[in-house]
C-alpha cells in the first residue's frame, strides 16, 4: 500500500503518526510538527502529523475539546503547507467528512465509532486513506467485518489500528497477539502506543494514563511486527489540554524512536515465523 507517497507494510520500515492529542494553538502545532519532521528526517522514518480539531468523546463535557473544525482545519492546512508534512485528524460526524477530507491527507475514525456502518462507509467513501481504530470492546478478528464495510465503498487504502481493549474498570490491556490477528484483514496494522496506556475516565472528569509504559508497549509492538506506530506527544505532557497523562514527552521522542527503528529493522530482516506455520499447517 502507498500512503502519503511512501510504501507501507511488513516488508517496509515502520512509519510514524504523531503529534499532540488536540490542537491547542497554531504556535504549538507548528512547533511540534517542525520538531517531529526534523527528528524523523534524521532517522529516516516516514512521518504523518496528527492532531484533533475536536475531541468529541471526552470524559466530561467540561474538559477541553479543541478549537473546532473551522479553526482546526485552518491550522492543519498551515502545518501541511509551512512545515511540509502530511497530516491526519479524526472525524466524528458524517457531515464533517467532506470538509475534513479536502484538507488532510489521512482520515481517522475514533475507536468508539468503528461499528457505525454508515459512518465508516461515509469516511471511506471520501477517497482518502483511512486509519480505523479498533474499538476497546472488539476482539481483533472482529475488525475483518469493519474493514469489509470500508472496502465496500471501493477504497482499498485502509489501515487498522490497535489501541488496547477494555480490561475491568478504567483500564486497558494490549494483547500483542491481536497485531498478528489483525494482519488477516489484509490491511497494514498500526499500533497506538499512547492510548494503549490510557486509564479511561480514571481521573473522574478526565482520563488518566501511565506514560512510563509507552516505550514498553511500543518496543513490544514493533518486535511483534507492525506497519506503523501512533504516538501522541507534547512538549510538556503535564500541561497538555488533552490526554497528557498518556502522551510521550517530545524531548524524549528521538531516543525512543532510535531504539524502535533498530528493533524494527532486526525483526523485518527475517520472514515472520508465524506466517511460515500458517502456510504449512
Amino acid at each position: 500500500m502507498k500512503l502519503c507517497g511512501f510504501a507501507v507494510g511488513l516488508d517496509q520500515p515502520f512509519f510514524l503518526i504523531a503529534g499532540p492529542c488536540a490542537i491547542e494553538s497554531e504556535a504549538l502545532a507548528l512547533q511540534t510538527a517542525a520538531q517531529l519532521r526534523d527528528i524523523t528526517a534524521r532517522l529516516g522514518i516516514p512521518f504523518i502529523y496528527k492532531s484533533s480539531y475536536d475531541k468529541a468523546n471526552r470524559s466530561s463535557g467540561r474538559t477541553f475539546r479543541g478549537p473546532g473544525m473551522e479553526e482546526g482545519l485552518r491550522i492543519l492546512e498551515k502545518v501541511r503547507s509551512e512545515i511540509g508534512v502530511a497530516v491526519l485528524t479524526d472525524v466524528h460526524e458524517k457531515e464533517d467528512v467532506a470538509a475534513v477530507a479536502a484538507v488532510v491527507d489521512v482520515l481517522q475514525t475514533p475507536a468508539f465509532l468503528c461499528r457505525q456502518t454508515d459512518f465508516i462507509q461515509a469516511v471511506a467513501a471520501a477517497g482518502k486513506p483511512v486509519n480505523i481504530k479498533k474499538g476497546q470492546f472488539l476482539a481483533p478478528w472482529d475488525m475483518q467485518q469493519v474493514v469489509a464495510k470500508a472496502k465496500a465503498t471501493g477504497n482499498d487504502d485502509i489501515l487498522v489500528c490497535e489501541r488496547g481493549v477494555s480490561f475491568g474498570y478504567n483500564n486497558l490491556v494490549s494483547d500483542m497477539r491481536s497485531l498478528a490477528v489483525m494482519r488477516n484483514t489484509g490491511c497494514p496494522v498500526v499500533f497506538d502506543a499512547t492510548h494503549s496506556v490510557q486509564l479511561p475516565g480514571g481521573q473522574g472528569e478526565r482520563s488518566g494514563g501511565q506514560r512510563e509504559f509507552v516505550p514498553v508497549l511500543a518496543r513490544a509492538a514493533v518486535a511483534a511486527g507492525v506497519a506503523g506506530l501512533f504516538m501522541e506527544t507534547h512538549p510538556n505532557p503535564d500541561q497538555a489540554l488533552s490526554d497528557g497523562p498518556n502522551a510521550w514527552p517530545l524531548g524524549q521522542m528521538e531516543t525512543l524512536l532510535r531504539v524502535l527503528k533498530d528493533i524494527d529493522a532486526r525483526v523485518k530482516a527475517e520472514a515472520f515465523p508465524e506466517a511460515f506455520l500458517e502456510e504449512h499447517l
